[in-house]
């Protein structure tokens, strides 16, 4: 029951997203492309030789890993952490992995952990509208572009 209520607030806090154009708030989203000149200053401050994915995230594949990839049905388990391009890490699990269904979670990691295998690693720039768009989530603000650096331990 613990790792259930470990699992869920989890993805309260980084799993839940905005997909929405605009919302009755008046919520608009930026386009990916205007947020690309932010992505590319972020790889290239930070050593990442990222590649474009046709969604406008970029990745960086570390290790591709051996096992199994994940699908939408998967449930995934992962270390990894989370940062703003300010450097600010928001979330983290480095030492004990978290579970969730693949399904579950925001766009960016939908499209970007099918790249990897068990055991893989994958550096992935995320652009808010794959994130979580135009609303706050907890300390990540509205219209953030998010880094991870996530380790896929288990795919179920």
């Amino acid at each position: 029951m613990k790792k259930l209520s470990l699992i869920l607030s989890l993805s309260l806090i980084i799993l839940t997203g905005s997909s929405c154009i605009k919302d009755d708030n008046g919520c608009q989203l930026k386009t990916v492309q205007s947020e690309e000149g932010a992505i590319l200053a972020y790889a290239a401050a930070n050593g990442i030789t990222a590649t474009k994915h046709p969604s406008g995230m970029y990745y960086q594949i570390i290790n591709q890993g051996s096992g199994p990839t994940p699908s939408s049905s998967s449930i995934l388990s992962v270390k990894y952490t989370g940062k703003l391009t300010n450097g600010t890490i928001f979330d983290q699990r480095t030492t004990s992995p978290v579970s969730f269904p693949l399904n579950g979670v925001i766009a960016g990691w939908q499209l970007g952990l099918p790249l990897i295998q068990k055991g893989g690693v994958i550096k992935l720039i995320i652009p808010s509208t794959l994130g979580y768009g135009c609303q706050d989530n907890g300390p990540i603000p509205a219209y953030s572009i998010l880094y991870f650096e996530i380790e896929l331990v288990d795919v179920i």
